[in-house]
This record gives structure tokens, C-alpha cells and sequence, in this order.
């Protein structure tokens, strides 16, 4: 096994580029694409689950590509906590493939060939492997840039004026941070001679302290841009709702915790003796409080969950922003749980809008008479990202509470406050949510569906008459399993907490004390 996992270490990143220009190939003949699409993603989580367990007992991986060996060369590294990341992006992304392929090319339009889909997204998910699999900070960008290219191509699908102007804010942010993370990389390899991160994090501490803080800020941005924290997180709950379900799904599920991972990376490894903790503390708390503020001004269920995604980035903030061991253990924890249940809402969502031809609560109503299966599906999620016990949700943020008092001062204490402030009123926006959405009568609505109203109608006296019913809007089987995957996968979340848990607190341990990463990937040469 040992012997096998450095062949295994860059499949992840190299079947996905191998699978997009097979895709193109075969782009007139659309099952044998939707074929190898899938059968790529399937391969890259049988990979991914080898990476994990084999790293977890024999320790961090470095692949040297091209043979030139660090620091002159660009390597992956595959540790405990890119493993995890790596197989948790790659259940979400063939999951969400599988949705988004039985909603027939992810789109209701027909302005866009159902080929510029499966190319765009395998290279989306090649650039989410490399950027956890990344060795040195050039790496981590181009990984960045891979799937942020395919990104726009996904977050246009269809070219509505709504898509085309909801892309253009997202181009233009995102360029600005990668302008951002390019400049600092110039700055860190003039600085230090390397971007290599094992060397890095030996070589910065000995430049003076108003250069590191130059660094640390320039990364700090690049990173919180695409992470989604506040301040810079006015451009996300504008962006993701254009994008079709499935396209939504993935981005609010990994893109954004793309960014936290880098910041955990760099954070722990590079800026371990950090001068900006009190920054990072107060930046979680304002992230958490106006997230979930504006989630309760909106009416639009894609909006409202949106806003709830840049709130809960807050709480992983906060883990980071701790520093200790069991602070990066609940932010790991808590990133992965966040990963699956945002993907398994936004995913239900899309059934939501297919089911009642809307996502907003002026116009939904009913759903769960109309569609037990689809309430359900999105309850369950719900009720996890709200917290309720015994949900990985409130596992997560008793873990991250716990973490706070143990720093024994009082910003974490008011971050706590603050945390259990922000799953209260998550818990009453879900709550509204589902009680508008699922539960009144559709006719009492403000925009009132008259298909809607006229099928609730058929459907309660068919109940009452103790007739079979079925309703004449389907949709498709394919759709409700992948999602239901994902929220089963939730579920995992909670039923196998302790193995997460014990994986996230190795993960942390191995954070906390970088010297395994650096010997291994240095070979422990003193460079």
C-alpha cells in the first residue's frame, strides 16, 4: 500500500484533465460523455478514500512532479487534512455531476451545448484536487485559476442577462483576488528566494516583522475574497443564486471552503506565530452576524441559504483565528460537515424550484403536501445546518464553544455569543423558511401560483376521499437520489462523529506541529 500511494497522490488532479479532454472528443455523442465523466469521479473517490487511509497510517505523501525534487520542483503533498478535503470534495463533486446530468445539462435553456458542461466541470474538480494537494504556493494558484476559469464558464450557463451580469461581478472579484495572491506571491519569492511552503515556513520568521506582516496581510486578502469574509463577501449572495442548482450546489459546497483550507495552510505552517489572531476573531464575528442579518431581510430561498453560507464561514474563522489544537480540530470538523450540508441544501433546493417552479417564498407553498419526499430532503439538512441536536451541525459548534473557553480571554467569549446568536436566528430563518415554503396553503401566498393553488386543491380532497394520487409534475428519479446521497451523507456526519472527530484532531495535531510536514517534504534537509 505505502508503496502505491505516491502513484496515487496526483490521480486526483491528472483523471479529471485526462476525463475533460476525452469529454471534448466525444462531444457529440452525449452518453459516452456523461459516461467517462462519471466513471472518472467515481475513480477519483476510490483514489481519494486509498489517500486517506493510506496517510493516516503511514504519515504525509510528497510526489516530486517531473522528478525535479524540492524546493526547485513543484510537488503534492497529500496530509491528513488534504486527504480529508480530497475525499470530501470528491463524494460532493460526483453527486452533484449525477444531479446535474439528469436535469438535462444542468440547464433549462438551450443556448448552451450540453458538451461545454462535463469538460468545464472535470476541470473545476481537477483544480479543487490541486489546490489541497498543492506543495508550494505557485501550485495552490494555478489550482485556484483552473477552477476559477471553469467556474465562469458554469456560472453563465444558459446566458441569461441575470447569469451574464451575476458572472461579470463574479469574474471581476475574482480577479481581483487573484491579482492579489499573484502580487504576494512576487512578494514572498523576492522576500525569500522560495514558494515552496515546507522552506517558506523556515524562512519567513527570520525576516523582520513589518515584511511578515506585509505577507501575512496580502494572503490574508487573496484568500478571504474567495473564502467569502466579511467585508469581502459582498459579491457571493449576488453570484451563486443566478447559477443553476447543481452549478450552486458545488460552488457554495467547496469554493468558498477552497479559500478556508488555503487560509488554514498558510496560517499554520507559515504564520504559525500569528500577529493577527485579534483581526481573524473580530472578522469571524462580523461574518457570522451580518451573514445571517441579511439572510433574514431576503424572501428568496436560493438568497437566504446564501446568506446563511457566508455566516457559517464564520465559525470556521473562528476555529482558525483560535490557533490551539482543538480550535483547528472543530474548524476542520466543522468545514467538513458544512461542505455536505450546504451541497445537500442547495441540491434540494433545486428540486424545490423544479417541483414548484419557483424558489421564492411569495410563491411556494404546500410542498409538503404536494411532496413529502422533496420536504424531507430538504428538512433534514436544514435542521443540521440550524444545529439542532444531535445534527454535526451542534457537534460542530459545541466543539468550536468548547475551543473559545479554553482560550480563557474575552474576544473568544464574545465570539461564542456571538456563534450561539447566529444558530438561533439561522434556526428561526430555516424555521420561516419551511413554514412558508412547505407548510401554508399556497392560496394564502402573495404571488399566488394557480397551478400550484389548483394541484394542492386536487391532492387534499384525493387525501380526504382516501383515493391514490399522482401529480403530473416529476421529477426526475436520478435528481432525488444523488441528492439524497449527500443528505445521507449528513447523516454519516452525525452517526460517525467520533472517527471525524478523531481524524479532524490528527489532522489539527499535525497542524500544530508542522515539523512532520516540512521534514517530509524537505527530505529533512535544512534548506
Amino acid at each position: 500500500m505505502i508503496d502505491l500511494l505516491p502513484v496515487l497522490v496526483p490521480l486526483p488532479v491528472l483523471l479529471p484533465l485526462i476525463g475533460a479532454g476525452i469529454a471534448l472528443i466525444l462531444s457529440k455523442n452525449t452518453r459516452a460523455q456523461n459516461i467517462v465523466s462519471i466513471a472518472i469521479l467515481v475513480a477519483v473517490m476510490v483514489i481519494a478514500t486509498m489517500i486517506l487511509f493510506g496517510v493516516d497510517a503511514h504519515g504525509p505523501q510528497v510526489v516530486a512532479i517531473g522528478g525535479w525534487q524540492p524546493p526547485a520542483g513543484i510537488v503534492l503533498v497529500a496530509d491528513r487534512l488534504s486527504s480529508l478535503m480530497l475525499i470530501v470534495s470528491s463524494l460532493v463533486t460526483l453527486c452533484v455531476l449525477v444531479y446535474a446530468l439528469s436535469q438535462d445539462a444542468n440547464d433549462d435553456s438551450n443556448e448552451t451545448p450540453i458538451s461545454v458542461f462535463n469538460p468545464s466541470y472535470l476541470v473545476l474538480c481537477a483544480g479543487i484536487a490541486n489546490s489541497f494537494l498543492a506543495g508550494d504556493l505557485f501550485n495552490l494558484y494555478v489550482g485556484f485559476e483552473m477552477f476559477l476559469v471553469a467556474s465562469y464558464v458554469l456560472l453563465t450557463l444558459g446566458a441569461t442577462a441575470e447569469r451574464i451580469r451575476a458572472g461579470v461581478t463574479y469574474v471581476i472579484i475574482s480577479l481581483v483576488s487573484s491579482v492579489i495572491f499573484l502580487a504576494a506571491i512576487g512578494v514572498i519569492y523576492a522576500a525569500c528566494g522560495t514558494v515552496n511552503m515546507a522552506q517558506l515556513s523556515e524562512r519567513i520568521s527570520d525576516l523582520p516583522a513589518d515584511v511578515q506582516m506585509i505577507l501575512h496581510v496580502l494572503l490574508l486578502l487573496g484568500f478571504g475574497i474567495k473564502a467569502a469574509i466579511f467585508p469581502l463577501s459582498f459579491w457571493l449572495p449576488d453570484s451563486y443564486p443566478t447559477a443553476p442548482a447543481p452549478v450552486t450546489a458545488v460552488f457554495a459546497g467547496l469554493l468558498t471552503k477552497v479559500g478556508i483550507y488555503a487560509i488554514i495552510r498558510t496560517e499554520t505552517l507559515l504564520f504559525a506565530e500569528s500577529s493577527l489572531r485579534v483581526p481573524l476573531l473580530i472578522a469571524a464575528g462580523l461574518t457570522m452576524l451580518v451573514g445571517i442579518f441579511g439572510a433574514i431581510a431576503q424572501s428568496e430561498i436560493k438568497r437566504i441559504v446564501s446568506f446563511t453560507l457566508v455566516s457559517h464561514i464564520g465559525y470556521m474563522l473562528f476555529g482558525v483565528a483560535l490557533g490551539t489544537s482543538i480550535g483547528l480540530s472543530a474548524a476542520i470538523y466543522y468545514t467538513v460537515h458544512h461542505i455536505i450540508v450546504q451541497t445537500a441544501l442547495f441540491l434540494a433546493i433545486g428540486l424545490v424550484e423544479m417541483r414548484g417552479g419557483s424558489t421564492s417564498t411569495r410563491s411556494l407553498g404546500g410542498l409538503m403536501v404536494l411532496s413529502p419526499v422533496i420536504t424531507i430532503i430538504f428538512f433534514i439538512p436544514a435542521l443540521n445546518l440550524s444545529g439542532i441536536p444531535p445534527f454535526s451541525g451542534f457537534i460542530g459548534k459545541v466543539a468550536l464553544f468548547l475551543a473559545g473557553f479554553d482560550d480563557h480571554a474575552w474576544l473568544p467569549t464574545v465570539l461564542i455569543v456571538a456563534g450561539t446568536v447566529t444558530s438561533l436566528l439561522t434556526l428561526y430563518v430555516i424555521g420561516r423558511t419551511f413554514n412558508l415554503a412547505f407548510w401554508r396553503d399556497p392560496a394564502d401566498v402573495e404571488e399566488p401560483n394557480e397551478d400550484l393553488v389548483e394541484e394542492f386543491t386536487e391532492r387534499k380532497k384525493t387525501l380526504l376521499a382516501g383515493k391514490k394520487w399522482k401529480s403530473q409534475i416529476g421529477v426526475p428519479p436520478a435528481m432525488v437520489v444523488a441528492t439524497s446521497v449527500v443528505v445521507i451523507a449528513s447523516i454519516v456526519l452525525t452517526v460517525a462523529a467520533e472517527p471525524l472527530w478523531d481524524m479532524s484532531n490528527r489532522a489539527a495535531e499535525n497542524l500544530s506541529t508542522p515539523i512532520d510536514y516540512v521534514t517530509n517534504v524537505l527530505g529533512g534537509d535544512e534548506s
